[in-house]
């Protein structure tokens, strides 16, 4: 009688186990890993993955004024990823496909809001250069500032920012690869209510330490680059185990080496499907005084709490500054 009220016990847990796990209710939990933590700024460039339009301008030709871009249904803010069967990938690209193709109509296909759209359209001849336009003004890349989170110390991986570089329409900016720069910090521009603050950086030019392969809603992936120096990081396990109360983050307000500073964990939600699973205050003395609490900039800066990395900054509220939102570290490590 008692083996059998044993089995049915261990049956029982087995099977709520079970469900939990389906269920998701346990699946914050994630096994502990080996992390060197950040907090060092960066300087992100990013391609596209494609060639954006950013405007539209007239082609003068010898019939006068055309532009075959508005003709053809492109507007700002789409990406061109295919012209004339060639792959657009850059503005160099549209220029070498354009030398192919000549005036002859072909079919262009751009993402726009997220969807491919395949249209015709006919070069003009520029009269005064005498080479074929589409009538659009392209940028390829986008640059800025963001904080690196943790390199994982297995295979040099890193993740940074915690959320996703979204394009001029909102929507997530495809990454085919970008190349990532030691930065350093050199203005801040404080937040106040109603408006966030700003750090101010400078790409260094001792070449490229980092690639990135991946833009998703959690952030900028990628790997270092192996001759990257990772002697001065501290090593830490990550951990979900995060609960309200007393934490720091690193991060960089000025130079290019990180300082720790306090905060405190207001709220944990670790089941947000927005990626907010912390809302964080400042109490730093130090960092308040130079910044007003968090800027632009600070996305990522890694949050430790009880000298595990638990997540990383994201968010700062407009109406406070020093206050915003930070990501579970499991949920950045998972995407």
């Amino acid at each position: 009688m008692r083996r059998k009220n044993r089995f049915f016990i261990v049956l029982v847990a087995f099977v709520l186990v079970l469900a939990m796990q389906v269920s998701g209710i346990v699946a914050f939990a994630a096994q502990a890993e080996k992390v060197y933590i950040g907090g060092m700024p960066a300087g992100f460039t990013l391609n596209m993955g494609g060639a954006q339009v950013v405007g539209l301008c007239e082609v003068l030709s010898e019939e006068g004024p055309v532009n075959p871009a508005r003709g053809a249904g492109l507007n700002a803010g789409d990406i061109i990823i295919k012209l004339g069967g060639i792959n657009i990938s850059s503005a160099a690209d549209i220029d070498e496909a354009l030398s192919v193709i000549m005036g002859k109509e072909a079919e262009i296909t751009f993402r726009r809001k997220g969807e491919n759209l395949t249209k015709r359209i006919a070069a003009a001849k520029d009269k005064v250069g005498g080479k074929y336009r589409l009538g659009v003004l392209i940028r390829d890349s986008i640059s800025g500032i963001g904080t690196v989170t943790y390199i994982r110390k297995s295979d040099l991986r890193f993740g940074s920012l915690g959320h996703a570089v979204a394009g001029d329409d909102g929507s997530l900016m495809n990454v085919s690869q970008g190349d990532i720069f030691r930065c350093s910090i050199v203005d801040v521009v404080k937040g106040e209510r109603g408006k966030a603050g700003e750090l101010k950086g400078l790409f260094m030019n001792d070449g490229c330490i980092a690639k990135a392969d991946k833009n998703c809603s959690t952030g900028i992936y990628g790997h270092v680059n192996k001759d990257f120096d990772v002697s001065e990081l501290k090593s830490v396990e990550t951990s979900s185990s995060a609960v309200p109360g007393k934490a720091t983050i690193y991060t960089t307000i000025d130079g290019i080496m990180p300082k720790e500073y306090s905060i405190s964990i207001v709220k944990v939600d670790e089941n947000n499907k927005q990626n907010k699973n912390f809302v964080i205050k400042i109490t730093d003395n130090e960092l308040l005084s130079n910044t007003g609490g968090i800027v632009q900039g600070m996305s990522g800066s890694p949050i430790i709490q009880n000298g595990k990395l638990i997540g990383a900054v994201t968010h700062v509220f407009l109406n406070d500054p020093t206050r915003g939102y930070g990501i579970s570290i499991v949920n950045m490590i998972n995407n």
